[in-house]
């Protein structure tokens, strides 16, 4: 049951990436699109000049000129956002509607245009429709339905009107032009579905890669990080702190009688009480902090910008936790803890640590269940 919940969870996580990453490359695809949708009206325009009323033209190129400023807009607002805030569920609709809207206006004066009854101007505005096309494919081939849509706006309209005109010619042009949107509307389909299959397989690789390297950095009983990841990090953070002159303190912790514990009530005991105080660390611990289970039952801290009574103060309310820890079968938990601060006279982090060390082992030689301090 939990296994399949948990592959829920990961599956609806991916798509959820995927479809991200398709609104990413999407947005990425469509601004030289853009310019290229108004200047090929340009071209057109320019080259049916002398056929067409420039009334015409000039009311079409007016609103695909704002049509296109509108889009040119989403896209810079899209770019200037915050990475977290770029989600399909805020701007897919936006991006419908900008595409739609220009779409239309494409489609509308191509029609306007090819109502000339000039067979000339109908073959160059059939070209560029079909041109037109073409781009929303490799534009929007991250969406089938932008594409389809796109070729269905811009496309269908000058065509359809062509079919039932009467010269043989038209017919002809309109029927290859169906011809075409129906081989297009076929690949897309294909091409949708292999950029869908990249997507999830590079997210689903990534996903991997992630638990592979979660799972070599932790503890599996306990939550936290394993030694040599532990070590790893403690390096850096002292390295981090030394360099900037911050405070930083080391807790060692030692459940007490612990090999009591596992001889006389089980290593499944053992192991439950090993969860409960991993638990504890991590609910104590703030952001930046550090916390590993070194081997056995010893659990080492490093506690960043925290001063040497900051620390005693951690360690003291982690040792009372413990002991109010519910437990079955045993006469309760306590743990001891040595506490220790960086100096001048540590030369690496191993030196905090084995300052901290000295002082857990004199709490445990004072009688254990309590905090000592290097």
């Amino acid at each position: 049951m939990y296994l399949l919940e948990f592959q829920d969870e990961r599956d609806a996580l991916i798509r959820t990436q995927v479809r991200t990453d398709r609104l990413q490359l999407l947005f990425r695809q469509t601004f030289f699109s853009v310019l290229g949708s108004f200047l090929a009206a340009l071209m057109l325009s320019w080259l049916c000049r002398e056929r067409i009323e420039q009334q015409i033209i000039l009311y079409w190129l007016v609103l695909l000129g704002a049509s296109t400023l509108l889009r040119v807009t989403l896209l810079i607002a899209y770019f200037r956002s915050r990475p977290d805030t770029r989600t399909p569920q805020r701007w897919e609709l936006k991006y419908w509607l900008t595409l739609i809207l220009s779409a239309a206006i494409w489609g509308g004066g191509a029609l306007a245009l090819m109502q000339t009854h000039d067979l000339l101007t109908q073959t160059l505005v059939l070209l560029f429709t079909v041109g037109m096309s073409v781009c929303g494919v490799s534009c929007y081939s991250a969406y089938r339905s932008m594409t389809i849509v796109s070729i269905g706006l811009v496309l269908m309209p000058c065509s359809l009107w062509l079919l039932f005109q009467p010269s043989p010619t038209q017919i002809g042009m309109a029927s290859a032009s169906l011809v075409f949107a129906s081989f297009v509307v076929s690949a897309t389909r294909k091409l949708s579905e292999a950029m869908e299959k990249a997507f999830r397989l590079t997210r689903e690789m990534e996903y991997a890669h992630s638990v592979a390297t979660h799972a070599a950095h932790t503890d599996e009983l306990t939550g936290l990080k394993n030694r040599r990841a532990f070590f790893q990090q403690a390096e850096r953070t002292y390295e981090h702190c030394k360099q900037n002159q911050l405070p930083l303190s080391a807790l060692m912790l030692d459940i007490d009688y612990f090999k009591h514990i596992n001889d006389s009530y089980g290593h499944q005991a053992g192991d439950q009480v090993l969860r409960q105080i991993g638990a504890v660390i991590c609910e104590s611990i703030r952001e930046g902090d550090i916390c590993g289970r070194l081997g056995g039952e010893e659990f080492a801290l490093l506690l960043t910008d925290t001063s040497l009574d900051g620390a005693r103060a951690t360690a003291e309310s982690l040792r009372q936790a413990i002991a109010q820890l519910p437990c079955r079968h045993l006469e309760g938990i306590t743990a001891s803890l040595g506490v220790a601060t960086m100096n001048a006279g540590d030369q690496d982090v191993h030196m905090l640590l084995n300052d901290a060390d000295k002082a857990l082992f004199r709490a445990k030689a004072q009688g254990r269940n309590q905090t000592a301090v290097a």
